[in-house]
């Protein structure tokens, strides 16, 4: 993705799927009708951190080029520069791959 003008704020980041594979390990090829979307993804951006009760600024534990999962329903889906994208609180994130 390019350089984009859009920077999510306060704990909020921006996920981009990883796509699934299209054939399984013993050669059968999965229909694009059958796949479900991927629960996995790569973080292209985050917000700043959200704010404790003494309203001082806690930062996220994920950064840009993280590989992450998420929960099936997890984020909004959005569409910046031509490419469909998740916008997820960190809370959504279930952990980091790697």
């Amino acid at each position: 993705m390019e350089k984009s003008n859009f920077r999510p704020l306060h704990d909020r980041v921006v996920v981009r799927r990883v796509e699934s594979e299209s054939k399984t390990a013993g050669g059968i090829i999965i229909p694009d009708t059958a796949k479900e979307k991927p629960q996995e993804g790569e973080i292209i951006a985050v917000g700043s951190g959200a704010r404790d009760e003494a309203g001082k600024l806690v930062p996220l534990d994920v950064k840009a080029g993280d590989r992450i999962l998420f929960g099936k329903w997890s984020g909004t889906e959005v569409k910046l520069n031509g490419e469909d994208l998740l916008i997820m609180k960190e809370s959504d994130i279930m952990g980091i791959i790697g």
